[in-house]
């Protein structure tokens, strides 16, 4: 029988081991929708606590851990903690620390150097980003935001990224998906199209 939390999974969400299922802070939730919403208040919870950051600096592995703690924190007690499991995707586990520590070294280094214009070097970090999948759930949601940051960071607004809900399963969300995986096969252009739609 399906656990109706995760009912709503699809082909692109990350399964979360029994172990991490069982790391959920709320005791009320028992829906998908439940779930969603208590992510999306803690979300929005970390936009604020962003606001009132002076100074952030998204190339920091520190920083991305903290601000995945600050997403989803008040529902899951491993957030902000690289994952340690295998999953379906992304990088070995074993390899996180120093994946996304050389992500944060080369990106400096593309900004640096001005390797890319500001909206691709956003772009390719939080495509790297997400493409290691440092933790057990949320790393598209953390690497979108992450990326608005640096974008932010190098005097660009904010991405758009189709301009509606990314977590239920859709049209748009399967667009997105499609972005990720032709980015992955090395061809970036309809990734950052679709993060300005």
């Amino acid at each position: 029988m399906t656990d109706p939390l995760f009912a709503g999974d699809d082909e692109a969400n990350t399964p979360l081991t029994a172990e991490e299922r069982e790391q959920l802070i709320p005791t009320y939730i028992s829906l998908r929708a439940e779930l969603n919403e208590a992510e999306q208040v803690n979300i929005t919870q970390a936009n604020r606590w962003l606001a009132r950051l002076r100074k952030s600096d998204v190339l920091d592995d520190a920083f991305l851990r903290a601000l995945h703690k600050r997403m989803f924190g008040d529902v899951w007690k491993w957030a902000g903690r690289f994952r340690t499991t295998a999953r379906n995707i992304g990088i070995d586990a074993y390899r996180i620390p120093t994946e996304v520590r050389q992500l944060v070294d080369t990106t400096r280094c593309w900004v640096e150097h001005g390797t890319y214009e500001s909206d691709e070097i956003a772009i390719r970090f939080g495509h790297l980003l997400v493409s290691i999948h440092p933790f057990p759930h949320g790393n598209g949601r953390h690497s979108r935001l992450a990326t608005d940051i640096l974008a932010i960071q190098l005097k660009r607004p904010r991405f758009t990224w189709g301009r509606t809900n990314l977590v239920d399963a859709g049209t748009t969300r399967k667009t997105y998906v499609t972005a990720l995986q032709t980015a992955d096969a090395g061809e970036i252009g309809l990734l950052m199209e679709f993060a300005r739609s």
